[in-house]
């Protein structure tokens, strides 16, 4: 479970899709490092199979496996040497929710109209349902409020810090965007779904 609020900006090493492996240089987030731990990637949690912490000037670096259905179904398969990716670790018991519950499960992956700060960006129209005016949603791993919302998309205000802080900076028009969606939305509609769908036989005479 995590939060939305990036803790670091790292950057791909390698990306080897034969052998569905990444390497990613990083610091922040390997200080208390654990083998089969969860690291939050553009929103995308992977987990840790290998690292090196920060030593001696040389920045830390570690592996992740990845798979065929997460390179498909994620932005992380576009990604290439030199790119900054958003980090983050899992939330602990005792810290602040800063930003919004998030799974680190991608929904869908979004493709921007117009980069932050008024950042636009189009989404597939089945997950429009779920995306409400100041609501949030994980956009690569971020916590944002959403300000508009549109049938195949939404738009989000960006400010400065966030920014600076996070691969928006260096996003631009076309680039694609980890999506997921309020998952608290999901389970709601799942629940309405069953309670006002069609009643079995044994229901409907108990």
């Amino acid at each position: 479970m995590f939060t939305g609020i990036v803790e670091e900006l790292g950057e791909i090493i390698e990306l080897d899709r034969q052998g569905a492996r990444l390497r990613i240089k990083a610091n922040e987030v390997l200080t208390d490092a654990t083998l089969g731990a969860s690291i939050a990637v553009n929103g995308c949690c992977l987990t840790v199979v290998e690292w090196k912490t920060a030593a001696a000037g040389a920045d830390g670096w570690w592996v992740a496996d990845v798979s065929d259905e997460t390179f498909n179904r994620t932005n992380l398969g576009s990604l290439r040497p030199g790119d900054p990716v958003n980090l983050e670790r899992p939330v602990r018991l005792q810290d602040r929710l800063g930003g919004h519950l998030v799974l680190g499960h991608v929904d869908a992956v979004g493709t921007i109209i117009e980069p932050a700060p008024d950042l636009q960006i189009n989404m597939d129209r089945e997950l429009s349902r779920y995306v409400v005016e100041k609501g949030s949603i994980t956009v690569d791993g971020i916590s944002l409020t959403v300000v508009d919302v549109f049938d195949d998309g939404f738009t989000v205000a960006i400010i400065p810090h966030t920014e600076a802080a996070t691969t928006l900076s260096s996003k631009g028009r076309g680039d694609p965007v980890n999506l997921e969606v309020d998952v608290t939305a999901k389970h709601i509609e799942k629940l309405i779904a069953w309670h006002t769908g069609p009643k079995s036989n044994t229901e409907e005479t108990s």
